[in-house]
């Protein structure tokens, strides 16, 4: 009973404002105003790609006021609480573990939740969740408590990940289905440039805030939280849902007997129990595995493999490079790491945009060929000392890891229908979960296991390539079975009007057309919009590139 109360209390307080019946688009709403809405959302969220820019400042935290020395045999529960030894790398790293599995974990619980309340009820509760939970790490930094640190940005900051992640997702399919992968392509390509704008932009701050006696992390990390805040705010107050019944100007569904693209829809409920659920989880869960294992080692990778040819040295192996050289050399290693972050993010709008023209299954064929193509030839770029190739290859494969993320929804669309399509990605994001594990254990291990049998450094990762091979040759066989839902899952069309109607104030009916919604392009109003996103991304983009020219 409280808690209902409760939940009244704060419905009344709110007046409604977040519902999901206020956010029901009216007559003359450009459609091109929802996709800088999502990039609001996900340009923030996406700087979970980029906290590592902390660990090393953090490492020494307490050390610039003389309270601190390096530990090196605590263990990991005594760092959660110790207030006089520094943390290390390694155990902050766990923030990377936490923030993808809550992801996965969030989306799939309150997928349907979102469903029913809206995207703007989802983007404000992951804007508290994101912007709160860096302000909680902020002040678990300030004390020198890592489990506080953790518990505000790694399991708070994931909740928020996971729900900002999914919000736009059933809705921008909704607004573009005759440009479903190009429109989710669009927001998603945002996560993946979240790090190139937050990591320049934290790197900054620490420099302003930072001290004799601070190293300036715990500031960084509350102006960012007020900053993301601040502008998920903005996109979730900007988003809009279309009406029960609306589609384009001119549009006319595809025909299903020609394309995998089901005109009916199948319930929550129900999606787990189909084969093409389990399907589509294992192609995304191995695409994903290959490409983050990657991106974990892209920086000691081509050190390894390149050493003294990186430098005009070509006779130099790792071992034999100076200090001085190393130095030179991880500068390098570094633009090659944010290269491929610019492939990440244009592979989810490329990708997910060339889907609509030759389909999903396709597109993941495309993955999954390429893929084991360019793995398989990466060692032999290597040993004939191909720095170009080297890095073109990887940089192809990245764009594929990210085309993955960005084409699934409309995979999923297809299949299932747009009905619970945000809830079934949201369940589906579990594969993302397990990807953040297998993908970095995998590339890991398999480096140390081979340093320890005395491969040199130049061969660590040759076995590493063909595993990787394998895992995508696994992933085309659940491509190549993924075939359309059996029709005694599909919801009937009595169901589905019901659930729409549920929508609609004093159970209007439900009419068809596009009711004067979503006409034209990008007039003034949605030009501004785009361009408060896409000036930030202009910046990191720019950034990245300086860093990335020292490669060449």
């Amino acid at each position: 009973m409280a808690t209902a109360d409760t939940a009244g209390a704060v419905k009344g307080a709110t007046g409604g404002i977040f519902d999901r019946e206020h956010t029901i688009a009216k007559a003359g709403f450009n459609r091109w105003l929802v996709p800088p809405a999502a990039l609001c959302i996900h340009l923030c969220i996406g700087m979970a790609y980029g906290f590592s820019v902390f660990w090393l400042p953090l490492s020494h935290a307490l050390q610039p006021s003389g309270a601190a020395k390096a530990c090196p045999n605590i263990s990991l529960f005594q760092e959660l609480f110790t207030t006089t030894c520094d943390w290390k790398v390694a155990s902050m790293g766990w923030m990377f573990t936490l923030f993808f599995v809550f992801l996965g974990v969030s989306a799939a619980i309150w997928g349907g939740w979102l469903e029913r309340a809206g995207p703007r009820k989802a983007g404000a509760v992951a804007a508290v969740c994101w912007g709160g939970g860096l302000i909680i790490g902020a002040f678990g930094i300030y004390v020198h408590q890592l489990w506080i640190m953790w518990l505000g940005a790694g399991v708070i900051g994931g909740v928020g990940l996971g729900l900002g992640y999914i919000s736009p997702v059933s809705t921008l399919i909704k607004w573009f289905p005759d440009h479903r992968g190009m429109a989710t392509g669009m927001a998603i390509m945002g996560f993946g440039g979240g790090a190139m704008i937050g990591a320049p932009l934290a790197n900054n701050l620490i420099n302003y805030f930072k001290t004799p006696t601070d190293v300036g992390v715990w500031q960084t990390y509350a102006t960012l939280g007020v900053i993301y805040f601040v502008f998920m705010m903005i996109g979730a107050f900007a988003y809009r849902v279309t009406p029960a019944g609306w589609q384009p100007d001119g549009w006319t569904p595809p025909s299903e007997r020609k394309t995998m693209i089901t005109e009916h829809n199948v319930h929550l409920d129900n999606a787990h129990k189909t084969p093409q659920f389990w399907l589509i989880w294992w192609v995304l869960c191995l695409n994903v595995s290959a490409g983050i294992g990657v991106i974990g080692m892209a920086s000691p990778m081509l050190q390894e493999i390149f050493a003294g040819k990186l430098i005009g040295h070509p006779e130099l192996s790792f071992s034999q490079l100076a200090a001085d050289q190393k130095v030179l050399i991880a500068g390098i290693a570094a633009g090659f790491a944010g290269l491929l972050s610019l492939f990440n993010i244009g592979g989810r709008f490329f990708w997910a945009s060339l889907s609509d023209y030759i389909g999903r299954k396709p597109t993941y064929y495309c993955f999954f060929l390429l893929g084991i193509a360019l793995y398989a030839l990466a060692p032999t770029f290597a040993s004939l000392g191909a720095k170009a190739l080297f890095v073109l290859g990887f940089g192809i494969i990245l764009s594929m890891y990210g085309g993955g993320f960005s084409t699934v929804p409309a995979y999923l669309a297809d299949m299932f229908g747009t009905q619970f399509v945000g809830a079934i990605h949201g369940r589906l994001l579990t594969a993302w979960s397990t990807a953040g594990i297998i993908g970095p254990v995998v590339v890991n291990y398999l480096r140390e296991f081979q340093l320890a049998a005395g491969v040199p450094r130049d061969k660590l990762y040759d076995s590493t390539m063909y595993v990787l091979c394998a895992m995508l040759v696994a992933g085309l066989i659940c491509n190549f079975l993924v075939k359309p839902v059996n029709p005694k899952w599909h919801m009937s069309e009595a169901e589905v009007a019901k659930l729409q109607a549920a929508h609609l104030k004093n159970g209007g009916t439900i009419e068809h057309g596009s009711f004067g919604i979503g006409r034209g392009g990008l007039d003034l109003k949605a030009a501004l919009f785009w361009l408060f996103v896409g000036v930030p991304l202009a910046w990191g983009v720019w950034k990245t590139l300086q860093s990335a020219a020292s490669i060449f």
